[in-house]
């Protein structure tokens, strides 16, 4: 029973440990668009200098663990790129491309998406813009992940079936979540409409882009599921699914409305489990690239200048989409403040 009652203060403990901003505020006093579902306070006051919103890195508010979680984990990943660039030709070894497009997206959505928690209550507009960037970060992982699963995961026979719409469809795919998510976003769309825009594009992008990774663990002989990258393939999958079950569900705050203001929602759970599936993914990857060099030559010889092209094409179409929507949020605001 002592155990039991020392459990429950682990959370009133964590929060102790962390140093309160000067004043947080309730949801009525920021814009409905800054409203989380079931969490009643912990939220930063608007229209405050750049700076206060820097130095709310180091305090206690509702985004606090959100932005943790994603920013050490974009400095687990640039430790980890530097140890590889010392055994690893990126520059010289087109074969080695992928790898470099997939670390340098994971840095970059982790990045993007740690400034938008950080930054995004400075007003409505940039509250809008910040996640309007974030949307691309995710867009671009998504089409890495794609990219690196076809090149080095893949075996030849699902090659074979999937070779004709694989990576157009996971460019197509990518920028479509963008949008969709943009869309959601701007729009301000109720649950299940939102769900459509953003969660449908998003799940059909996974579906075709771990394809490979599904039809490799499914028909691994015996002695290739020996191979140390499956077991990590294996646990990105896991940690991804139960990730997407915590961003679509506000859960543990529903069962716990008004007491996971600052530990304990959702999304925070969400933002670790992703971060798993992402460091799973890349060291699975990277024992691929060095384990199966002579599959991957085969099947993809003289291609990766196209498969980095692609990658340029999906950035350059997400940053537009992102930039027209920003352009009609500001119109939208400008229309409200008349």
């Amino acid at each position: 029973m002592a155990l039991s009652n020392q459990l429950w203060q682990i959370p009133r403990l964590l929060e102790t440990a962390i140093p309160s901003p000067p004043c947080t505020v309730g949801p009525s006093d920021v814009p409905k668009v800054f409203w989380k579902p079931y969490i009643h306070t912990g939220y930063r006051p608007v229209n405050r200098t750049w700076k206060f919103y820097f130095w709310t890195l180091f305090q206690q508010h509702n985004e606090a663990v959100n932005i943790w979680t994603h920013l050490l984990a974009a400095l687990i990943l640039l430790l980890r790129f530097q140890q590889l660039s010392q055994t690893v030709d990126f520059v010289s070894d087109p074969h080695a491309h992928p790898l470099f497009i997939i670390i340098i997206a994971s840095i970059t959505y982790l990045t993007f998406s740690t400034l938008a928690h950080l930054l995004q209550a400075k007003s409505e507009f940039w509250h809008y813009s910040f996640f309007f960037m974030d949307y691309v970060g995710v867009a671009i992982y998504q089409y890495s992940s794609a990219l690196v699963h076809y090149y080095y995961a893949i075996e030849p026979d699902w090659h074979a079936r999937i070779v004709g719409f694989y990576m157009p469809g996971a460019v197509l795919l990518a920028w479509l979540s963008c949008a969709g998510s943009c869309y959601a976003k701007y729009r301000q769309l109720p649950r299940h409409l939102s769900r459509l825009c953003q969660e449908m594009p998003s799940g059909l992008a996974y579906a075709l882009d771990i394809s490979p990774v599904i039809h490799r663990l499914y028909t691994a002989s015996p002695s290739e599921q020996a191979d140390p990258a499956l077991l990590y393939h294996q646990c990105q999958v896991l940690f991804f699914l139960i990730s997407a079950f915590f961003f679509s569900y506000p859960y543990p705050e529903k069962w716990f409305p008004g007491k996971c203001h600052v530990f304990g929602q959702g999304h925070q759970i969400f933002h670790v489990f992703l971060v798993m599936c992402t460091l799973a993914q890349v060291q699975a990857v990277t024992l691929d690239y060095e384990s199966r060099r002579e599959i991957y030559t085969s099947l993809h010889s003289d291609q990766t200048h196209n498969f980095s092209a692609l990658c340029l094409f999906t950035i350059a179409s997400c940053i537009l989409t992102a930039t027209y929507m920003t352009s009609k949020v500001k119109c939208k605001l400008n229309c409200k403040g008349e």
